[in-house]
């Protein structure tokens, strides 16, 4: 009989427990790297799931735009890959302890008519290239997954991934820690009609270079760059590829911080000063030394 009362009375105080968590919204269990609430509002995120960065998407966009959490893109059907990934870029972001890098890339169900699929680069000889970095993500799990939707991917060597966009990636992490937030535009870039294609039951389009657009827009001294990379593996500097925005807006036919800039845009869309973004020599022997060769 008093084994019957204490099981009544542990299966009542599991289900009181169990009833305050739902009503109250706290998770049965505890992710010691889980960061995704509203306590890092320093990035892209509202707190209500939406993407908060209106003013740095890109005008002129061709494809589908679509606003997650923590970045927005463009997706152009016609080639399967993102025509632009736009976010913001915090030190305070970059200072959060680091979550888990994710390992599962997911089909985008937000893109109407299906984003490119995880096997559509398996055995291509190409790699998942992220336009908005998983590191740059890093500072929660649902940003970090959010990255590895397949909307954020594009085709990319391994030399080139694990090469000079990967040092290109790292450098501007580096520029947002010393200049507490960046605006930042990554994505493809193709010459004509694309030659190559991958992909099993989709046709995923092989970019011939990539682009991205930097932003300071948070200290007195405002200032941009811009960069195009040929789609290669390389042994050249950073600043060897570094241009102006105006020059990157030529290349994509896209207007870049139109809606941030406005009578500051002409002067700092066509203005590049390299000495403004420093780039760290060690990591550029790392890459030739290193890097380029994995």
């Amino acid at each position: 009989m008093l084994i019957k009362v204490g099981l009544f009375f542990i299966v009542a105080i599991l289900g009181f427990v169990y009833l305050y968590r739902m009503l109250n919204n706290i998770p049965s269990h505890h992710h010691e790297s889980d960061h995704s609430n509203t306590e890092y509002d320093v990035n892209s995120y509202d707190g209500e799931g939406a993407f908060a960065n209106e003013d740095i998407l890109p005008d002129g966009s061709n494809g589908q735009v679509i606003k997650h959490d923590f970045y927005a893109l463009s997706y152009l059907e016609e080639y399967e890959v993102p025509e632009w990934v736009a976010y913001k870029l915090t030190a305070s972001s970059l200072k959060q302890p680091n979550v888990k890098r994710a390992k599962k890339f997911t089909e985008d169900y937000a893109v109407d008519t299906k984003s490119a699929r995880h096997s559509d680069y398996t055995r291509s000889g190409y790699t998942r290239g992220h336009m908005a970095p998983a590191g740059d993500m890093a500072f929660s799990t649902k940003a970090m997954k959010q990255t590895f939707f397949m909307s954020n991917m594009t085709p990319q060597t391994r030399a080139f991934n694990g090469g000079v966009w990967r040092e290109l990636e790292e450098t501007v992490r580096d520029w947002a820690m010393d200049n507490e937030e960046l605006y930042i535009v990554s994505g493809p870039i193709f010459n004509n009609k694309p030659k190559n294609f991958i992909g099993k039951k989709t046709r995923v389009a092989v970019p011939d270079a990539f682009y991205k657009v930097i932003l300071d827009n948070y200290g007195k001294e405002k200032k941009a760059i811009g960069f195009i990379l040929p789609h290669a593996k390389s042994t050249e500097t950073l600043d060897r590829y570094a241009v102006t925005i105006d020059e990157v807006e030529e290349v994509t036919g896209l207007d870049f911080f139109s809606k941030i800039l406005k009578e500051d845009e002409s002067e700092l869309e066509s203005e590049l000063s390299v000495r403004q973004w420093p780039l760290d020599k060690r990591r550029y022997k790392q890459r030739t030394n290193n890097w380029n060769n994995n």
